[in-house]
């Protein structure tokens, strides 16, 4: 089995070095087959030039010369992807490197899983070094938008992912935010194409500072959200599950 991880990565010049010297170790000893890819989102900051200059086995640089948004970097890189399993976390590691191997044994033991969510609500250790300010106001966030996109799930907007090759296939073809909210797309597009939806617990190891303005973004996502309700509701073939 192929894992595929996708980093998307905007002015990481901080950071990019160690998380690709670090990620690539990590897959060197656990995965016989892997590649990581890094998907620069239009940063003016040499990050895509770092990583090349490392020149690390299996890691490949894609991206373009604009900035768009996380949610076409992951698109992007997602498409790009030619794993069995591809899964997308941040740039920092934000969730740590053994989350990759949780995240594989996890499809092997259930093969009929489609599409994995981390998910820092399943066990008390998820928000662990968060301040009680930061940790009250993610888990409002989450809930406002997950009652509004309708969605059970305990934690949408965690920033590690996995999909089986088809699934991300025929999910990310037909994504088009290109903003936070394209996870919340994602999902939609999952339960459309009635992909089944497993969560399992992570935790947070590294705490960067969060890119999220949280009422500015709140409202905006929002606004997405109902956007890519009615326009996936609309989509020709049949729903054939829910959450």
């Amino acid at each position: 089995m192929k894992i595929s991880v996708c980093i998307p990565m905007y002015n990481e010049k901080g950071v990019i070095a160690e998380t690709a010297k670090k990620l690539s170790a990590y897959m060197q000893d656990h995965f016989a087959e892997y590649e990581i890819l890094f998907c620069n989102d239009g940063s003016t900051d040499g990050c895509d030039k770092i990583v090349r200059a490392l020149e690390l086995p299996n890691v490949r640089v894609v991206g373009y010369e604009s900035n768009h948004g996380k949610g076409y970097a992951v698109r992007t890189a997602m498409l790009e992807a030619t794993g069995d399993i591809r899964l997308f976390t941040d740039a920092d590691l934000a969730y740590g490197t053994d989350v990759i191997e949780q995240y594989a044994t996890y499809f092997q033991e259930h093969p009929t899983v489609d599409v994995l969510i981390g998910s820092r609500n399943l066990k008390n250790d998820g928000y662990q070094g968060y301040t009680f300010f930061r940790r009250i106001a993610s888990k409002a966030y989450i809930r406002v938008l997950c009652f509004v996109g309708g969605f059970r799930l305990s934690d949408s907007q965690c920033g590690c992912k996995a999909f089986t090759a088809r699934a991300a296939q025929e999910i990310f073809s037909r994504c088009e935010v290109n903003g936070f909210a394209f996870d919340f797309e994602a999902i939609l597009w999952a339960v459309k194409l009635g992909y089944r939806i497993d969560e399992t617990p992570v935790r947070v190891i590294n705490h960067g500072t969060s890119k999220v303005r949280v009422i500015r973004d709140t409202f905006r996502m929002l606004k997405d959200l109902r956007r890519m309700r009615k326009r996936i509701k609309r989509a020709s073939f049949e729903q054939n599950s829910s959450i």
